[in-house]
């Protein structure tokens, strides 16, 4: 299979669980196994293939950023890298929405912090974070 193709894939699997973790207030149990596990495995195996087999073709390494850079001019690593992203980010996303579902934080103001999590990773989890602060303040000063 062609980078590109298992980019497309990739792409179009993961906007599936974005999608369950936004559907999660009406369907919680499906949404957290689409989101934290259906979504994110099948792009860790196929993260973890484009290691196996294109780990040796890569120069560079993570001593430098000079030396990150030389790792993703291979394009495979490069598509590992970017599936790495996807995965992760979903996964966190699905723990901010579970967390938030156990702390009884309302979901429009998860909504926000999911968005940011798609885009921006760790700025999404930094939001999500914040809330959480926030809100236990708040409960606590009620």
């Amino acid at each position: 299979m062609s980078p590109d193709l298992i980019f497309q894939l990739a792409n179009m699997l993961v906007l599936a669980g974005w999608a369950a973790l936004l559907a999660s207030p009406w369907v919680p149990a499906l949404a957290d196994r689409i989101a934290a596990i259906v979504v994110p495995i099948p792009l860790s195996i196929a993260y973890a293939a484009l290691l196996l087999a294109f780990w040796s073709r890569g120069a560079g390494g993570f001593d430098s950023l000079d030396n990150v850079a030389a790792l993703f001019e291979t394009r495979e690593l490069l598509l590992a890298g970017w599936l790495h992203f996807l995965a992760f980010d979903l996964f966190v996303g699905a723990w901010e929405v579970r967390t938030a579902r156990t702390e009884r934080i309302p979901f429009l103001l998860v909504v926000p912090c999911l968005a940011l999590t798609f885009l921006f990773g760790p700025a999404g989890f930094l939001l999500f974070a914040a809330v959480r602060v926030l809100r236990q303040r708040m409960l606590r000063t009620a």
